[in-house]
């Protein structure tokens, strides 16, 4: 019946495939018949392209990367802008649908939207602290604390009713802070505007391989004057609906990873003469019923039985953030003034199938069969920030700013290790595997000044600083449980912080430009669990960027090349250490990231615009991970390096490339067409560091094994990803297909291995999304 069902449902969906595959080949066959009559290569635009206003930096854009609005032309960092229309025009709903078109940019995706984590040049996120700061608008978002699992639930919103989404690659620790050290993910909205009225409406469908049933979204939303030319409001929701397409193994249950997004906002601005004031409200949410990863084969990695897993107890996630903003703006003649305050409450719940490594945990304690085991990990998060600055006007010689920044977190972090028996009813009279909280606060003050002098027509000097203070409190309290012991540990820190940056800018003609910068920038260290061995605090994690860009324009601007080498070293970095059976964490060595960026646009002729984007990263460490010292006996002990020196950084490919090409075309009747796509191509990645483990004898001193585990590698990868738009004043019918040749890649990988017996039962991975063809309609009036 199941199997019969399955193919009643594939064959109801067929009409939509070839109605939307029909779409995307008479879209292709566009672009080839009007280059062949222009007579160059017919097949120029035909198999690859996205919009005009692609990934690549375009003369036009203005970004904000230096707190204040500037043309990314004359702006002397590495920015890559991804604008409302690109977002739209590729169904981008996570951050995996665009990261791979963003040179230096990894993502890795757990099997859910939020379930991310972010990288950029290499700095790879080796503990549980962030890497990578993420703003939106004008205010901070997420947990700068170490035990908030930063690094693992990295911002995803939900892309709707977003205006760009600003890339900062580099420290970016002089003006955003803690966190930034990597680069920054900046979200920035559309505003309310006092002088127009606008309503949209829209929905789609969309068809993934594997999956039993539709995904479908709708979204809605509105600009409304409220007082002509001084007061506005904004609107909009939501809401997407995720096919899911993995099969469950053990119980045979189809399509377990269904899930769903929703996005919600307000906003409200009032414009004076000389001030304006907005306030938003936004609510973004995710929850999914499982995890989109699959069962490979151990040896091989080709999957054991297509898109399944082997899922014992359910591992739903769910996400919930709210965040409020509240920010004003003081045009104060000499100066402009800006009040930035902000409040969110994130609420995350993930539970992990646990049952292959710790089921068998009841053998041990004379059961006659396995268990099924489970871990729920519930995070609640609330952050307080606050930021003043003043800055000079923009286009004087002597350009300034100043300002103070405070955030205050408050967060709870609950774990539950549960066991049962393997149906999943309760071991009678059998405790808990662990029960733990983990309450911590994290307080910081800092101030910061930046400021650029034009010495004459081709010579700009810049530089910053900030001075940072935080202080944190933390607990770990163990209230049940086997596998740690009962109590409670409790413990403070506090650090002064202080980071820099100096940028020397050259424009060397009108149409290039060139410059160096050397930043720095910190990942926050904090309390640490008070157990012999660990150091009671973990210092910040500090890194140095040297960087030579070259901006530049040929061809009446028809031709954008930018250029990038940067040189990263990094110190004190934060790894996790186990000692007598307690996890914590220590500073544990350098590393050395080096690489070179490079982005260019064409217009060979009036509506094509080719695109290339490509990222070249050698990211190693310098010197071995500290050693993890575990008594084995009275006179056996183990040694363990969970990183060795020369390993590659995880989850960070060597090589990145991506292709991309838009043809614009009028249709006539005010209607227009463009059609674009995109070739993307990841290097193989590592999941891990090396591990090595030495069992020394002490006396007399001898090693009598020696043992090392090389991380698992992932196979690189290209994906194909198209689409065809038609649009007028007020309609926009647009199909696309995600991953057209349905390559079956992964963004991460693990071992499932008993913590019992030492077997591998097969190897966990998350593909990259399978082929999705997808139609969307939207009307504006």
């Amino acid at each position: 019946m199941d199997m019969q069902h399955g193919r009643d449902r594939a064959m109801q969906r067929r009409p939509l495939v070839r109605a939307i595959a029909t779409t995307l080949v008479l879209a292709l066959a566009g672009p080839a018949i009007a280059q062949q009559a222009q007579g160059t290569n017919p097949q120029g635009a035909a198999s690859q392209g996205t919009t005009s206003q692609d990934v690549i930096t375009l003369d036009n854009m203005v970004v904000t990367a230096n707190k204040r609005a500037e043309n990314i032309r004359e702006v002397a960092t590495a920015v890559t802008v991804l604008g409302e229309q690109q977002l739209e025009n590729f169904s981008s709903t996570q951050m995996t649908d665009y990261a791979s078109y963003v040179p230096g940019l990894q993502v890795q995706s757990n099997g859910t939207p939020g379930q991310s984590q972010v990288s950029m040049r290499g700095i790879a996120a080796m503990s549980s602290g962030s890497t990578v700061g993420t703003y939106i608008d004008e205010t901070p978002i997420g947990s700068n604390g170490l035990y908030q699992q930063a690094t693992l639930f990295a911002l995803d919103l939900f892309p709707y009713d977003i205006e760009r989404i600003e890339v900062l690659r580099g420290p970016q620790g002089t003006l955003y802070g803690a966190g930034a050290m990597g680069g920054l993910l900046k979200y920035m909205t559309r505003k309310p505007d006092p002088t127009f009225t606008e309503f949209r409406i829209g929905g789609g469908v969309s068809d993934t391989e594997g999956a039993g049933d539709l995904g479908w979204n709708y979204r809605l939303g509105m600009n409304v004057p409220l007082i002509d030319d001084r007061l506005a409001l904004r609107a909009s929701y939501a809401e997407n609906e995720l096919a899911g397409y993995v099969d469950n193994l053990v119980d045979g249950r189809k399509d377990i990873n269904e899930g769903e997004q929703t996005s919600g906002r307000v906003s409200l601005l009032w414009q004076g003469d000389a001030t304006s004031v907005q306030f938003s409200a936004m609510r973004q949410t995710i929850d999914s019923e499982n995890n989109a990863r699959i069962a490979l084969d151990a040896e091989t990695h080709e999957p054991l039985f297509g898109l399944s897993n082997y899922v014992y107890v359910d591992e739903p996630f769910e996400k919930e953030l709210d965040h409020y903003s509240l920010t004003v703006n003081w045009d104060a003649g000499f100066a402009d003034f800006v009040s930035a305050t902000s409040y969110a409450d994130t609420h995350t719940v993930i539970t992990t199938d646990q049952t292959l490594p710790y089921g068998e945990y009841t053998l041990l304690l004379g059961l006659p069969d396995p268990g099924s085991a489970y871990l729920t990990n519930t995070l609640d998060l609330s952050q307080f920030t606050q930021e003043f600055r003043l800055s000079s006007k923009t286009g004087q010689p002597f350009e300034w700013l100043v300002g103070a920044f405070y955030s205050d977190e408050d967060g709870d972090n609950h774990q539950f290790v549960g066991i049962n028996q393997l149906d999943g009813t309760p071991i009678p009279g059998f405790p808990t595997l662990g029960d733990l909280m983990i309450p911590s606060t994290y307080e910081e003050t800092a101030v910061f000044a930046n400021a650029s002098y034009r010495f004459n027509d081709w010579f700009k000097l810049g530089a910053g600083m900030r001075f940072s203070r935080n202080e944190q409190e933390f607990s770990q309290i163990v209230t049940d449980g086997v596998l740690l012991p009962i109590g409670t540990n409790d413990n403070t820190s506090e650090e002064d912080v202080f980071t820099w940056s100096v940028t020397p800018q050259f424009q060397v003609s009108e149409d290039v430009m060139l410059y160096a910068k050397a930043a720095t920038g910190y990942q926050p260290g904090g309390p640490n669990v008070l157990v012999t061995g660990l150091p009671p605090v973990v210092d910040s994690s500090m890194l140095t960027s040297y960087e030579l860009g070259m901006k530049s324009a040929f061809a009446d601007n028809r031709l954008l090349f930018d250029l990038v080498l940067y040189q990263i070293d990094w110190e004190d970095i934060q790894v996790a250490s186990l000692v007598n059976g307690v996890s914590g964490l220590v500073n544990g060595g350098e590393a050395t990231s080096r690489g070179i960026e490079a982005s260019a646009t064409f217009r060979p002729v009036d509506g094509l615009t080719l695109g290339l984007n490509a990222a070249y990263n050698d990211a190693n460490l310098d010197e071995d991970f500290p050693t993890i010292v575990v008594p084995a006996g009275d006179d056996l002990q183990v040694e363990i390096n969970t990183g060795l020196k020369d390993d590659r950084m995880p989850y960070v490919p060597d090589l990145t490339w991506s292709f991309t090409a838009d043809y614009f075309m009028p249709l006539g009747g005010g209607w227009n067409a463009n059609f674009g796509g995109g070739v993307r191509w990841v290097d193989d990645r590592v999941n891990g560091t090396t591990e090595r483990q030495v069992v020394r004898l002490l006396e007399p001193p001898t090693v009598l094994d020696t043992e090392l585990t090389e991380p698992l590698v992932i196979d690189s990868y290209y994906a194909v990803d198209l689409y065809a738009a038609f649009s007028n004043a007020n309609w926009t019918l647009r199909a696309y297909m995600k991953n057209v040749t349905d390559e079956r890649a992964y963004s991460t990988m693990s071992d499932v291995t008993s913590e019992v017996t030492g077997v591998t039962h097969f190897t966990s991975a998350t593909p990259i999304q399978p082929r999705t063809i997808g139609l969307e309609v939207d009307y504006r009036f």
